[in-house]
């Protein structure tokens, strides 16, 4: 099986999305396969991350301070955002396509010899479990791709279990209640791990607490970021561990959450190791952290951003670091695109403020149509809108209409980020 097989193979897996989808909660289909390939998932520990935002953030940071202490580490992370191998890295490096499609080889020819027909995420998750056994790396970071208990990931027995915080989302398989939420997602908690909460409301806090874990350590309590200030390309950071203060690390990630997300894990890799970081090794790992469409700036005359945003806490979030950190001094031009409720994560993303927005269908099957968000921003009452069938379209007027002085940001979803961001490159000075 060649790379365009491995594809073929994979779309013919894809019932509905690629986001990691489960028709029905069951984690049986790749427990067998994982089984019947060697249990490739138990070879290295883990550390298992989950939660509502700051997901991908948490794990890349995570992966930069395990790499910086000499280890060899496999991240696995979803979506991606252009292609399929980003999912898998090696000490930052991305899967090549040729090992990929023979993992995804070796999981298409076990499966049907256990009688599973596995998705398209339980594919992948089975494939980089292998794929990480075969290169024999020391450490495992595991993102999961929905909720937690029930996700195809969840087959590990992680070191550290990673919580970033929680909101309302997956709610088809999760709800109706925020309990509900955070009780999905504190199935990723074993009996063996040490649980790192990035949530503060008491009351969910006290579901992980209750989870089963050995320890649990928790935002506020137990580490926090003292300071996070507004630093050039990026933010400087003042951060408490349960054993250590670290002062003067800067992070070249934009918006104050990412600070927040460096805490956590902070003190996740700290668990892990059970001692304190030398102060070298995390400022050397964070200045290694990128983070593809997490709101990326692409250019400066004029400003271009992409941020992959997908939720309405994302999008406030997003929102505020724009309109906050950035404050562009020109016209602000607003490329929207998402698969939520279109009023309410066009409120989020303040799209009333912005001068023009210009709206277009991401490119996903749950995709809300271009001409349903044009009405949803007309009804926030915003001046001038423009539709456009796809993001690739919205990307180009935007940047024939913007001067040196303007902003674009291009939001709401992380398909429309990735779809933005090969044409934005582009284009961007």
């Amino acid at each position: 099986m060649d790379f365009q097989e491995a594809l073929a193979y994979l779309d013919e897996h894809t019932s509905y999305d690629k986001t990691g989808r489960i028709d029905s909660p069951s984690i049986e289909p790749i427990t067998a396969i994982c089984s019947a390939l060697g249990d490739p998932h138990l070879s290295a520990p883990v550390i298992h991350v989950t939660g509502t935002n700051g997901k991908g953030s948490t794990v890349q940071i995570i992966s930069r301070l395990l790499v910086a202490q000499g280890l060899t580490v496999g991240t696995y992370t979803s979506p991606h955002l252009e292609d399929v191998t980003e999912r898998f890295k090696r000490n930052g490096e991305q899967i090549t396509e040729e090992d990929l499609a023979e993992q995804i080889s070796a999981v298409a020819e076990i499966a049907p010899l256990v009688g599973q027909d596995p998705g398209y995420f339980e594919i992948l998750t089975a494939a980089a479990f292998r794929w990480f056994a075969d290169i024999a790396v020391d450490v495992m970071v595991i993102e999961v791709g929905l909720l937690g208990r029930w996700d195809a990931t969840n087959i590990v027995e992680s070191q550290v279990a990673v919580i970033t915080n929680i909101g309302m989302d997956h709610n088809e398989f999760a709800g109706p209640s925020i309990r509900d939420v955070a009780l999905e997602k504190s199935g990723i908690v074993k009996p063996g791990s040490a649980v790192i909460v990035g949530e503060t409301d008491p009351d969910l806090v006290d579901i992980f607490r209750e989870a089963g874990g050995a320890t649990t350590f928790v935002r506020d309590e137990d580490f926090a970021t003292l300071s996070n200030a507004l630093a050039v390309n990026g933010r400087m950071l003042d951060l408490r561990t349960p054993t250590t203060i670290y002062t003067d690390i800067f992070l070249p990630l934009n918006g104050a959450h990412q600070g927040d997300n460096a805490v956590l894990a902070l003190a996740a890799v700290e668990t892990f190791f059970a001692a304190p970081l030398p102060e070298d090794v995390v400022i050397e790992a964070f200045a290694e952290v990128s983070m593809a469409g997490r709101f990326e700036v692409l250019g400066r005359q004029p400003l271009v951003i992409v941020d992959g945003a997908h939720n309405p806490v994302g999008a406030d979030t997003c929102a505020s670091v724009f309109f906050g950190d950035f404050h562009p001094d020109g016209r602000r031009i607003l490329v929207a695109g998402t698969t939520r409720d279109p009023l309410e994560m066009l409120a989020a993303l303040r799209a009333d403020e912005f001068d023009i927005v210009f709206v277009a269908t991401a490119p996903t099957p749950r995709g809300i149509p271009a001409a349903d968000l044009a009405r949803a921003a007309e009804e926030l009452g915003c001046d001038h809108v423009v539709s456009f069938d796809t993001v690739e379209e919205a990307c180009v007027r935007a940047t024939e209409y913007a001067d040196g002085d303007d902003a674009i940001l291009v939001a709401g979803s992380l398909y429309t980020a990735g779809a933005a961001r090969a044409t934005l490159q582009r284009h961007a000075n």
